[in-house]
């Protein structure tokens, strides 16, 4: 009998709403970490997400991505998601029992919720930081639930105790975006995705409060502009001194408010 390979016990299977060719499914490993997503526009995903270092994670089953198509739960022919609004008002809503059939069969093969958050993706909710990036990853996996329209019923929100984040100060014509653009940096945060975890300590914000300070490479000298000389010296302590002088000047004069929550002590 030949020896099992590697990975042998650790991969796993899911029961999905839909007919999957399995021989094109991207290796899925026992405990990886999970993206579910629950939206209207399953074919948008992976999008971004499937190139790069993060596709190469994903079929490589360092961690999983379940697109879950909303408009599968939708009522009558059209398999209707919405309805318009009480109380009058422009637009349509995603109706509560409808998010709630596809929160239900998301939950199914979820841990705890303290260990599996469920997210709404909401220009109204509390902004997306690296420190939240840094606590998904260190869960098992996420719920994220794509809105559309004039957005979702209060009720479902308020019934599953869904936490709302917000990409930025701007509205977006559906959450998908904003669901790949958090998942993107969870999902580098994952062990051995990146495979230079010195590369996440020296990025901006992973102190939380200041900017990444500026890089160079090769050619020395490009366009009459040259490398900063201490950058060749060699000296790593002049390297790192500089480096974090540079990284406070452009935090100064860039995000004045990432600042003040320094000097506040905040960071």
């Amino acid at each position: 009998m030949s020896a099992p390979s590697k990975s042998h016990g650790r991969k796993t299977i899911s029961a999905s709403l839909t007919p999957r060719d399995l021989m094109a499914e991207p290796t899925r490993l026992k405990g990886a970490w999970a993206a579910k997503i629950i939206t209207l526009f399953p074919d948008a995903f992976p999008g971004v997400l499937g190139a790069s270092l993060t596709g190469k994670a994903l079929q490589e089953g360092k961690w999983t991505l379940e697109k879950i198509d909303l408009r599968i739960f939708g009522e009558g022919k059209h398999r209707n998601v919405d309805d318009t609004p009480y109380g009058g008002g422009a637009g349509m809503v995603l109706r509560a029992d409808i998010v709630g059939k596809a929160l239900d069969f998301a939950n199914r093969g979820t841990s705890e919720r303290a260990k599996w958050p469920v997210v709404y993706l909401s220009p109204r909710g509390k902004p997306f930081t690296q420190a939240k990036a840094a606590e998904w990853a260190q869960a098992d996996g996420i719920t994220m639930l794509c809105g559309r329209f004039e957005g979702v019923d209060q009720r479902v929100l308020d019934h599953y105790e869904i936490e709302e984040v917000s990409l930025g100060d701007f509205v977006l014509t559906g959450g998908e975006i904003a669901a790949q653009a958090m998942i993107d940096a969870t999902v580098r945060l994952l062990p051995n995705v990146l495979g230079n975890s010195v590369s996440t300590e020296e990025e901006s914000f992973s102190d939380g409060i200041t900017l990444e300070h500026p890089q160079y490479t090769r050619p020395a000298e490009w366009r009459g502009m040259s490398v900063p000389e201490v950058l060749t010296s060699g000296d790593h302590g002049k390297v790192d001194a500089w480096r974090r002088a540079q990284s406070e000047e452009l935090t100064k004069a860039r995000r004045p408010d990432l600042w003040a929550k320094r000097e506040a002590g905040d960071g």
